[in-house]
C-alpha cells in the first residue's frame, strides 16, 4: 500500500534560489528518528541541502523549513570548497601538519616520511593509481589511530569492545549503532589534529552510554576530554575543506 504522506525519505526537490531567476537548489530530505528537531545540513561534496526531520510524517515542515532558510542555504554552497583530487605537488593536513604529496616515479605504495621542509607522503603510480595508493595510505593511518583512541574510550567507560570501520562517507564524521556494538568513522578524521581526532572517538562512544544528545550525554562527553566545545567548533571551521580532499 502507497503511503498518503506528500514526502519521503531519500526523495530530492529543487529548491527555489531566492534570485527570482528561475534558479532551483538540490534538497535532499532525510528521516533521523534520533533527532530532536527539524534541521538543515549542507552536503558540500554532493553539492546539496539536505532537510532532515524526526520522521516521514514531519518531512513537510522540514521542506518548509528549508524553502525559510533558501537564502542562508544559497550562500553555504557557493560558499563550498571544490574537489581537490589527490595529485603530486599538493598539500594536504595530515595529524593537523601540512604534509606535502610527491610522486616518486615507481609503482611502489605510498610511505609517509619527513625531511626538512616537514612531513611528506612520497608515493608511485600516475594519476589515479597515485591518488589510490596515498588515499589507501591515509586511511590506514586513520584506522590505526581511530582504533587506538576508541579502545581508550572504552576502557575508560567500561565497555565491551566495538567492531570500528573507516569508510567514505560524505557529511558525518562519525556514527554509532548501540544495538550492534559497532562505530563508524570517516577516514578524513586522520587529517585532523589528534585532539579532534580524540573527540571523536569520545563522541561516539559515549553513544554507547546514551543513544541522544542530552544533557547526560555530554557530560559523558566532558568526563572523557574535558570542554569539547574548541574540537567541535575546528570540525565545523574546517569541515568541508576536509571533504573536499580525495574528491
Amino acid at each position: 500500500m502507497k503511503s498518503s504522506l506528500p514526502y519521503r525519505t531519500g526523495q530530492r526537490l529543487p529548491l527555489e534560489a531566492p534570485t527570482g531567476a528561475g534558479e532551483t537548489i538540490p534538497l535532499r530530505l532525510s528521516v533521523n528518528p534520533r533527532a530532536r528537531r527539524i534541521s538543515i545540513r549542507i552536503d558540500a561534496r554532493a553539492g546539496e541541502a539536505v532537510a532532515i526531520a524526526p520522521s516521514e510524517r514531519r518531512l513537510s515542515e522540514a521542506v518548509a523549513f528549508a524553502r525559510s532558510k533558501a537564502g542562508w542555504i544559497a550562500e553555504r554552497l557557493e560558499a563550498r570548497v571544490e574537489g581537490q583530487p589527490l595529485q603530486p605537488g599538493q598539500i594536504i593536513l595530515l595529524h593537523g601538519l601540512e604534509t606535502r604529496l610527491e610522486a616518486t616515479g615507481t609503482s611502489g605504495a605510498a610511505r609517509l616520511t619527513e625531511d626538512a621542509r616537514g612531513p611528506v607522503i612520497r608515493s608511485g603510480g600516475e594519476g589515479e593509481a597515485f591518488a589510490r595508493r596515498v588515499e589507501n595510505l591515509l586511511k590506514r593511518e586513520a584506522r590505526t589511530q581511530l582504533v587506538a583512541r576508541t579502545e581508550i574510550h572504552l576502557k575508560a567507560l567500561n565497555q565491551r569492545p566495538v567492531k570500528v570501520s573507516v569508510v567514505d562517507t560524505r557529511s558525518r564524521w562519525g556514527s554509532c549503532s548501540p544495538h550492534n556494538r559497532s562505530i563508524r568513522y570517516s577516514w578524513r578524521m586522520v587529517m585532523a589534529p589528534p585532539a579532534v581526532l580524540d573527540y571523536l572517538a569520545a563522541h561516539e562512544v559515549a553513544h554507547l552510554v546514551h543513544a541522544d544528545h542530552s544533557p547526560a550525554y555530554w557530560a559523558v562527553v566532558h568526563g572523557l576530554v574535558g570542554d569539547h566545545r574548541p574540537f567541535r567548533a575546528w570540525l565545523k571551521a574546517n569541515g568541508q575543506a576536509l571533504h573536499a580532499v580525495g574528491r
